[in-house]
């Protein structure tokens, strides 16, 4: 165990206490390793058995337009795993959505709850719900960004390597919400990137532009390329995700024609470095985008890395709520 983890969240929070959570970007480099410190120190205590209730009485509403495993698991395990309670809210639950304003919504649930997580479509959203929330809101998915995924991954990586600093990443797929926070995070961290995508798939060209802008202060190397042997050739992880996301089912067969050469396979992973690990957020359509040979081997961490969402929330909603 690295520290008591009560001692631990305490000075890690200065600064943190009472803000949102909306995007990669909206955290310092030193904020996010403060966030693996934390993370680290829970895991750890929970694996030998020890509480750490640094939330204890506090709820966290859960508004959910987009239904999920990992993000509902994870955070209503990790909020009573923190002493706190976790509120379950789908848009059958609430009038968000059904005639009452943004605004409305974040005043009243500020005056019953402590933290906010949503999981929704739009972007602007999430923004005007932390606009008017007096309480810190956490974006647990976007079909813009996906910051809690990445964060842990991130840390799946930093377990794994070591080191973030200089590591490539490569990408191979659709550049989606995932994509895009991967490169926001990369950026940041000074871990090169490398995303291979079709023709009319890349990321939006302003979360490029803001993405680079933080690669110049670290070095991170960030490029989008066609083909995902180039994309590939020597990245010590590969990442992959769905080729049609939430929401985009009716685009299906005409994206399986676009990504047919993006499968992350034996072939590719011999373009990679020997212990490259791969990555995937989940769930996961096997033989399409990943092979059952890849995504069940010996350098696969997708188990891990969906573990690791549990612990990396914990720190982020202690680090915001307490």
């Amino acid at each position: 165990m690295l520290k008591n983890s009560h001692l631990l969240a305490d000075k890690l929070a200065l600064g943190m206490r009472g803000r949102d959570l909306l995007c990669v970007r909206d955290l310092s480099v030193d904020e996010i390793y403060r966030i693996f410190d934390l993370a680290a120190a829970l895991k750890s205590e929970l694996r030998q058995g020890v509480g750490h209730p640094l939330l204890a009485d506090k709820s966290l509403g859960m508004i959910f337009r987009k239904s999920s495993t990992r993000t509902r698991v994870s955070f209503e395990v990790g909020i009573w795993q923190l002493g706190g309670h976790g509120l379950y809210l789908n848009t059958d639950d609430i009038q968000l959505g059904r005639g009452e304003s943004i605004k409305d919504t974040a005043e009243v649930l500020s005056r019953y709850l402590d933290g906010i997580m949503i999981r929704t479509y739009g972007h602007e959203e999430v923004i005007e719900l932390a606009q008017y929330a007096s309480v810190p809101v956490i974006n647990g998915l976007t079909d813009l960004f996906h910051p809690c995924q990445v964060l842990a991954d991130m840390f799946t990586a930093y377990e794994k390597k070591g080191i973030l600093t200089g590591l490539k990443l490569a990408f191979i797929g659709d550049g989606n919400n995932v994509a895009n926070s991967l490169l926001c995070v990369c950026a940041k961290l000074g871990v090169h990137m490398s995303l291979a995508c079709p023709k009319g798939y890349e990321p939006p060209q302003v979360v490029v532009e803001m993405a680079a802008a933080d690669a110049a202060g670290t070095g991170a190397r960030l490029e989008i390329v066609r083909e995902p042997l180039e994309a590939a050739a020597g990245a010590d992880i590969v990442y992959t995700d769905v080729w049609a996301s939430m929401g985009q089912e009716q685009e299906k067969a005409e994206r399986e024609k676009h990504f047919a050469q993006y499968q992350v396979n034996s072939r590719l992973m011999a373009a990679a470095k020997p212990d490259a690990v791969v990555m995937h957020c989940l769930p996961a359509h096997r033989g399409e985008e990943i092979t059952d040979e890849v995504i069940d081997g010996k350098n696969s961490v997708v188990y891990d890395e969906a573990e690791n969402r549990l612990h990396v929330q914990k720190a982020i909603m202690a680090l915001l709520m307490a």
